[in-house]
């Protein structure tokens, strides 16, 4: 049977850009300065959808508070997009792996292999969250560049159907996914360099606002002081040199005290109000820290004399 065909003379991503259609003809040098500039253009759409982005990283801020999760749903390079920033927020705001989750279609086989195919299948969207046992505590962001993957709207649909949250992330204007999702972020970054090829414009603008959304959700948890990731996960020699080097800008103390009070709490967070609250008892540090002000130092340390 012959696939059904898609209009996309209207997806705005799929438009040929009449700034780069002789870039086959071009010297190397002069090729780059093309996908530059074009690149240059990505932080300016996102500037316009600050306002939206703001509403997202507060809403899934609340939704981590109240206990639920963050999912990730796309497809092809949409879809690696979200599980990269999914996978990154273990070790970057030391989280359960559990707590911001990427979902592609085609599963994980999906990141390494194109499965274009599986982009289009709406049902396997619902199975893939009904696996997560979503429920109407999560938070679902769908995530395509042109709008319209099936993929991506089934997953919001169905999430707004349980009552949970939902967001899009698109690089299209007036697409489908935008008058599905409650909230929409709309970064239209114009056709691409290459025609159609949304791994180039669309691909940075996903990764900048997913990137804006997880950093920005942690930091107002408290998993973030000053500008310093104080939940980092000590998994190797550079990063337990990190934790020292954290500790020791903080709170001011020498290198060998900074790594005397992270081998001892085996933690940052622990190390750095410790020594700025002059409090050791770790149990009492868990239960200023993490019960009472729910792991966020700037706040345990206000109630600190």
């Amino acid at each position: 049977m012959a696939k059904k065909q898609v209009d996309i003379s209207k997806i705005s991503t799929e438009q040929r850009n009449p700034r780069t259609k002789n870039i086959d003809t071009l010297p190397t040098i002069e090729m780059l300065r093309l996908f530059n500039n074009e690149d240059k253009l990505v932080p300016l759409a996102i500037e316009k959808e600050l306002d939206k982005i703001a509403l997202v990283v507060d809403a899934v801020t609340e939704v981590f508070r109240n206990g639920g999760r963050l999912f990730y749903v796309g497809a092809g390079t949409s879809g690696r997009i979200g599980v990269l920033d999914a996978s990154e927020c273990p070790p970057t705001f030391g989280v359960s792996p559990k707590m911001v989750v990427g979902l592609i279609a085609g599963g994980d086989k999906a990141l390494r292999d194109a499965l274009e195919g599986s982009e289009d299948s709406e049902e396997a969207a619902v199975v893939d969250l009904k696996a997560q046992n979503l429920t109407n505590k999560d938070f679902v962001v769908g995530i395509t560049a042109s709008g319209r993957t099936p993929y991506a709207v089934s997953a919001v649909r169905y999430a707004n159907e349980i009552g949970a949250q939902t967001a899009c992330v698109t690089t299209s204007e007036n697409s489908l996914i935008a008058s599905v999702a409650k909230y929409k972020i709309e970064a239209i970054t114009g056709p691409e360099p290459l025609t159609g090829s949304t791994r180039m414009k669309s691909g940075t603008a996903q990764k900048l606002i997913l990137n804006m959304i997880s950093t920005g959700a942690m930091t107002k948890l408290g998993k973030v002081y000053e500008n310093l990731m104080i939940d980092v996960q000590m998994s190797n020699e550079k990063l337990v040199s990190r934790a020292i080097g954290i500790v020791k800008d903080v709170t001011g103390v020498s290198n060998e005290v900074a790594q005397k009070y992270v081998e001892k709490y085996k933690s940052v967070k622990y190390a750095i109000f410790a020594i700025m609250s002059k409090e050791e008892d770790i149990n009492k540090i868990e239960e200023i820290l993490d019960v009472k002000h729910k792991g966020n130092v700037r706040e345990a340390l206000k109630g600190v004399k």
